[in-house]
């Protein structure tokens, strides 16, 4: 996959369904995929092999940590995608993005800075409590 590490995993292990209301921060490892909402913040604690699907129903109000990040959905929030961000056409975000690649469809909308960042940067991301 374009510019995936080797060794990376691009398969998800856990789901959070479309009727499911989280409030608190999520840490994972591998791939998650979120349909419902999340009232806090979503980090990849390996960010280097991490995949992160955010579905077209789903909501997460909080920061975002993932080396690859799929939206579909809504965030309000950073997002720092550490390889691969791809913006599909209903992706509406609310924060500044920060990645390494970005494919953006037609249709997504962004409201805040997108920069791009080299392999070496690490996230200058401050992670805030939700608050709210």
């Amino acid at each position: 996959m374009f510019g995936s590490k080797p060794g990376a995993k691009n398969t998800i292990d856990s789901l959070i369904g479309i009727t499911t209301r989280i409030e608190g921060d999520i840490h994972f490892v591998g791939g998650l995929r979120i349909d419902g909402h999340v009232k806090g913040n979503v980090i990849a604690d390996d960010e280097q092999s991490s995949m992160l699907v955010i579905s077209e129903h789903a909501r997460v109000d909080g920061a975002i940590v993932a080396n690859h990040l799929v939206v579909n959905g809504t965030i309000t929030g950073p997002v720092y995608a550490s390889d691969l961000l791809e913006l599909q056409p209903k992706a509406k975000v609310s924060g500044d993005l920060r990645y390494r690649a970005l494919e953006m469809h037609h249709g997504a909308i962004i409201d805040g800075t997108l920069t791009h960042v080299d392999e070496e940067d690490r996230p200058g991301l401050k992670l805030a409590a939700s608050n709210g």
